[in-house]
């Protein structure tokens, strides 16, 4: 290994680093993974010369050129699914769309409310994101459950729901839509065999929580006053189904057409824009007042988020060109034994402690989509990698970004749920896993 080459490596791991300790260092996440993108290629731009190879005539810096802007140009199909997917689901939130929610899920029974509690998390999260769907069912409980005891044993549950939710489904969860739009898996694929192990990973700790929750729940005091909607209840509707049925749509559109699924999810924004126009249009009065149009929902996405994705998948594309990834790919072969399990076992324990999107990005790079095997299109190892890297984010609360905001939102500190909950999701994380080699045994 080079010297330019060990520098690149130090500074990715410097920068991962940097990433996990956020909380620490108090430096956002997104400005860090940005200067690691450009730092890394820097480097890569002083002797690219090292790591390509020319075809007679070819000049050396547009061939290095060219080869950055195809990785940016593989990483905007993803941050342009996101953005279009966040803008919908905020859309839907904004205008009230998820009122219903609430609704469906009052009950005085604290064991009832937990099963509908996790059953409503663990499928709107494989429709929505695991994020939003965890600030909707936060925002929920806050108006349901009146106990802050309970409310974290709930709120620890909507983390676990979320992450197994999100890990079956092809939109589900940033994971598994890198993987998605990469070809890695189909959305059959990953519906058809990953879904009973992701609904084994979240109903066995469920089951085993709901025994500390007895009696009636007490409700809040005060309700939390709603802010006044400016549609109407049919075009609230109008919107949520949109939205949402257009979701569920996506990943039909791309087998139909066989279009990239950003450009699904934008025609589903599109359409949702002209409907709301329309709506907000009829209405008397300055159109600049109305504050929930698409124009202004646009300002609330967090770019953050958007950034920090850009800014890691730059970096790992900068790995794969200089070939760690493949080299790293070759040892985790080598000393696992060729034992997938094992492989992606260890990243979804991994993925509790770090961002799990670098983490998939970088195995990303490591394998190769092969014609045939575990590592073809839904192959075995491409689809352990979605259920690992997804649901094992939930054994500790910093472990994913729907258990960061429900961390903060209920003010559950890291310490309470490592002792109260870590165990319970690592035997529902290790159920699942047991479930999908039963499965993959019977099938294959």
């Amino acid at each position: 290994m080079t010297t330019l080459t060990l520098a690149i490596v130090a500074v990715f791991v410097f920068g991962y680093a940097c990433i996990a300790l956020e909380s620490v260092i108090k430096v956002n996440k997104a400005a860090i993974a940005l200067l690691m993108f450009i730092f890394c290629w820097t480097l890569f731009m002083i002797a690219p010369g090292n790591y390509l190879i020319l075809e007679p005539g070819e000049d050396l810096i547009r061939k290095a050129t060219e080869i950055i802007e195809n990785h940016l140009g593989e990483t905007a199909s993803t941050l342009f699914f996101l953005m279009g997917a966040m803008t919908i689901v905020e859309l839907v939130d904004q205008n009230g769309g998820f009122d219903f929610v609430r609704t469906s899920l009052s009950t005085t029974s604290k064991r009832k409310l937990l099963w509908r509690i996790v059953f409503m998390t663990f499928f709107l999260s494989s429709i929505l994101d695991n994020l939003t769907t965890s600030i909707v069912m936060i925002m929920v409980l806050n108006k349901l459950v009146g106990e802050r005891a309970d409310r974290m044993i709930y709120a620890s549950l909507v983390v676990i729901a979320a992450n197994s939710g999100g890990a079956f489904s092809p939109i589900g969860d940033v994971t598994t839509i890198m993987l998605w739009n990469a070809g890695s898996v189909t959305s059959t694929g990953v519906i058809t065999e990953i879904f009973v192990p992701s609904l084994i990973s979240m109903v066995i700790p469920a089951f085993i929580m709901q025994f500390s929750l007895k009696g009636k729940l007490v409700m809040p005091e005060k309700e939390v006053e709603t802010e006044e909607q400016e549609l109407t209840s049919r075009e609230r509707k109008t919107v949520f189904f949109m939205g949402v049925g257009g979701l569920i749509f996506v990943p039909i559109f791309k087998g139909i057409t066989g279009l990239p699924p950003f450009m699904g999810i934008l025609l589903v924004l599109g359409l949702l824009w002209l409907v709301t126009e329309f709506f907000y249009g009829r209405r008397k009065g300055e159109k600049k007042k109305f504050k929930k149009r698409v124009t202004r929902v646009l300002s609330r996405i967090d770019m953050g988020t958007i950034l920090f994705f850009l800014g890691i998948l730059m970096a790992v594309s900068c790995l794969q060109e200089i070939g760690v990834l493949t080299v790293t790919g070759q040892w985790l072969n080598t000393v696992s034994n060729g034992n997938h399990y094992v492989v992606t076992g260890a990243i979804g324990v991994i993925s509790s402690i770090v961002d799990n999107v670098p983490l998939v990005a970088g195995c990303m790079g490591m394998y190769e989509i092969a014609p045939v095997g575990d590592f073809a299109v839904d192959g075995i190892f491409w689809q352990l990698l979605a259920y690992c890297a997804g649901v094992g984010g939930s054994m500790l609360i910093i472990g994913s970004a729907a258990g960061v905001v429900v961390m903060g939102l209920e003010r559950i500190t890291f310490g309470w749920y490592l002792k109260k909950v870590t165990w319970i999701a690592f035997v529902g994380y290790l159920a699942g896993i047991i479930c999908y080699w039963g499965i993959n045994a019977v099938i294959r």
